[in-house]
């Protein structure tokens, strides 16, 4: 991505670019005693599955999907499921923090362009978890808004809508290929930066995107 581009909007996925997303660490937490580390392995491999597959059909609201895919996971793994260990995921989101190189790298940017998140969150947890961006952000959209999750279509464009932007006006930030980057190189957004948090392999590089190691990287993408 040349640094003479300018975008109008910076773009970001929240929960995993930005904040520290802790899911994984949670089910290592809870049900460590009911299974072995090579269980648990196996345990968060699925955990994270479920979730990416309970976000691919119609909406339906975020402690829903956490508390489906806990589900799922535990009765693929053969133990008890308890609705309140479920809900003690989707309590904790708005309690997560941004990674450390979060905040000194949006506070230049945010100088010079508008911040945007696009997030699979609920209304009632981003805002939280925005406020420890050390940013202003111009606007953040939910799924609940869009009434759709990522990878789906339906989050960028009603996103796009809201801003009066084009493919071409925005830079997409993410650390997921397969929740983020590949939607938006099907949308047409050509200008994305992948910040390898190390959840994710590197994709093929037909996806036209910047790899950078954390947010440090954004403002020389931008010649700041």
């Amino acid at each position: 991505m040349p640094v003479q581009f300018r975008p109008k909007f910076i773009t970001f996925d929240c929960y995993g670019t930005l904040t520290r997303f802790r899911m994984s660490e949670m089910a290592r937490t809870i049900f460590a005693d009911r299974l072995t580390p090579e269980q648990m392995d196996g345990f968060v491999r699925d955990f994270a599955a479920y979730r990416l597959d309970e976000v691919l059909g119609p909406w339906q609201p975020y402690a829903d999907v956490i508390a489906n895919a806990v589900e799922r996971t535990c009765r693929k793994h053969g133990i008890a499921f308890t609705e309140s260990e479920a809900r003690s995921f989707y309590d904790a989101v708005p309690t997560w923090g941004p990674h450390p190189d979060v905040a000194p790298a949006l506070s230049l940017v945010a100088k010079h362009f508008p911040l945007v998140g696009l997030s699979n969150a609920a209304d009632a947890q981003i805002m939280t978890n925005v406020a420890q961006y050390g940013a202003p952000f111009h606007a953040v959209f939910t799924a609940e808004q869009a009434q759709s999750y990522k990878p789906r279509m339906r989050g960028f464009e009603y996103m796009m809508d809201k801003l009066g932007a084009r493919p071409e006006d925005l830079l997409h930030v993410s650390s997921s290929f397969r929740y983020d980057l590949f939607t938006a190189h099907d949308l047409g957004i050509a200008a994305k930066a992948w910040v390898n948090r190390g959840h994710e392999p590197v994709a093929n590089g037909f996806y036209g995107f910047t790899e950078i190691p954390d947010l440090s990287g954004l403002p020389g993408l931008l010649g700041l």
